[in-house]
């Protein structure tokens, strides 16, 4: 099932998070530090798209008629912000380091290399094999973090035979930045869906451009395309129709609307007819 998936990669990920700050701050590593933080976000991450695949499966009800996928933005503006008080707090121990730089314990930095590559290689196994979007983006997280912690891997081995104090802040510094573009990127995002900005300009013309395409319409206003979570998109529309339509014609109309917009995976359409010369009710 998704969720024990889902549960799984969470405990794997905040089990080795609490390692990683203990064993960064045991091997005096700012470059480990900068992944603890990093995985942290991902854990914040994990966690909250476990609690809503959760309450995802809770019906609407009049307090939240739209269901509880919206609740997702408040767990990705949660993350960005821990994220962002972390980056800068390793930030603020990698840079000094630059210029007197502290030979880090690069053996133990190794073994929890070696952990890291298995314990998120594992967590990113359990997840291989969902199907949920929810699912797909957390395994390329656990992904990067393999990667990171190959990074580290190589680092320590060289710090090994090679007295290079210097490449910990460095790759330190490096994992900062990085988790910074894309934490700005999503915070970015996150802030535009709770604004109700428009998801997908190119989804938004391909949708307009197949109501106007539709027979009987003359032209459309009040169009609103906005996202319950980034995945789960809403439309509400104005059809100024060229002619009146009887109860059955309008019956077939809305059928062939429905089969028109299928392609697009709205999850909630509303439209309203205006027939010809009516002044809309919305007009201001």
């Amino acid at each position: 099932m998704s969720s024990n998936r889902i549960g799984w990669a969470f405990f794997l990920n905040f089990g080795f998070t609490i390692i990683e700050f203990i064993g960064g701050w045991l091997t005096n590593s700012t470059a480990i530090m900068s992944d603890a933080v990093h995985d942290l976000g991902d854990t914040l991450s994990i966690g909250s798209a476990w609690v809503l695949n959760k309450l995802g499966k809770k019906q609407a009800n009049n307090e939240f008629s739209y269901g509880f996928r919206r609740l997702s933005l408040f767990g990705a503006l949660l993350n960005s912000l821990v994220l962002i008080v972390g980056s800068i707090w390793v930030m603020t121990e990698a840079i000094p380091r630059l210029f007197n730089p502290v030979m880090p314990e690069a053996q133990g930095m190794l073994l929890l290399a070696i952990f890291g590559v298995c314990v998120n290689g594992f967590a990113a196994y359990k997840l291989s094999g969902g199907e949920t979007l929810n699912e797909r983006v957390l395994n390329w997280h656990l992904l990067e973090d393999v990667l990171g912690w190959v990074a580290v891997l190589i680092v320590s081995i060289v710090l090994m035979f090679v007295e290079l104090p210097i490449l910990d802040p460095l790759l330190s510094i490096a994992f900062t930045l990085f988790i910074l573009v894309n934490v700005v990127r999503n915070l970015w995002s996150t802030l535009k869906l709770f604004a109700q900005s428009t998801p997908d300009a190119g989804l938004s013309d391909n949708v307009r451009q197949t109501l106007l395409a539709l027979d009987c319409v003359l032209d459309l206003h009040h169009f609103h395309l906005w996202s319950l979570d980034g995945e789960s998109h809403v439309l509400t529309v104005h059809l100024t129709l060229k002619q009146t339509l009887d109860t059955q014609q309008q019956i077939d109309f809305k059928e062939k609307i429905k089969r028109q917009l299928e392609t697009f995976k709205l999850e909630h359409t509303t439209i309203e007819f205006e027939w010809p010369d009516e002044m809309c009710r919305d007009a201001h």
